[in-house]
């Protein structure tokens, strides 16, 4: 029986990912699955799993299916730098222009699981050109650890450890530079993420699509609506 190997995002951009690898890799099954409730260990028992890559996603693993399965996560940082939540956010708000991808094992602590590879990803761009550019160098890390069988190791230096942003966080009304108001508009310019915005008791503005055109000069989409 043909082993499945699993991409569980709940991203659009994943879809292309899982066409590409099965295109590359005839040898397996490939199969999206992009909702938590189906996302069970009965499912998956159903299904030969060999592999379950995880490019996205924003639920805990189950430790049913953790401990069963070989379940491998692409982090956005350097690991142990950054474990946690938001990366993405948290590290164009401490001001890297580039960062890693890491893929590791899923085990019991939150990111400490061993490491397989590392990948440079650059973080230019709107968070959504992040992550579709993420999403091919992925495509590429997964075929290394098919085709390599790469053994994971351990974690080595000081972990740092992010939190994940809330969505009042997204308020930029404080911010007095344009720099700042320009990495926090595109870091959240993403489908399923908060936008960044401003607010009064009736109105709220949602910013998108940012443009740093000087240092003195920003233009953006705005969404305005009543609450």
């Amino acid at each position: 029986m043909t082993l499945t190997n699993i991409i569980l995002s709940e991203k659009k951009w994943n879809e292309e990912l899982v066409l590409s690898l099965a295109t590359q890799n005839k040898d397996s099954n490939w199969k999206l699955i992009n909702n938590k409730s189906d996302f069970r260990i009965d499912v998956l028992e159903k299904l030969n799993v060999n592999k379950i890559f995880i490019p996205h996603w924003s639920y805990f693993i189950p430790k049913d299916i953790y401990e069963k399965y070989e379940c491998i996560i692409f982090h956005m940082t350097d690991l142990p730098f950054g474990r946690g939540g938001s990366p993405l956010q948290n590290l164009i708000l401490r001001g890297f222009t580039e960062t890693k991808i890491s893929a590791i094992k899923v085990e019991e602590g939150l990111d400490t699981g061993p490491i397989y590879l590392k990948t440079k990803l650059s973080l230019e761009g709107t968070a959504e050109e992040i992550f579709i550019r993420s999403s091919h160098i992925i495509y590429k890390m997964i075929l290394t650890i098919l085709e390599n069988q790469i053994i994971p190791i351990s974690q080595i230096g000081n972990p740092v450890v992010f939190k994940r942003r809330k969505k009042e966080e997204s308020n930029i009304i404080e911010l007095k530079e344009l720099n700042q108001l320009f990495d926090h508009i595109r870091m959240l310019d993403c489908d399923g993420y908060p936008k960044a915005f401003i607010e009064n008791d009736d109105i709220k503005f949602e910013f998108s699509k940012a443009e740093l055109k000087s240092k003195n000069e920003l233009i953006a989409n705005v969404r305005i609506f009543k609450k």
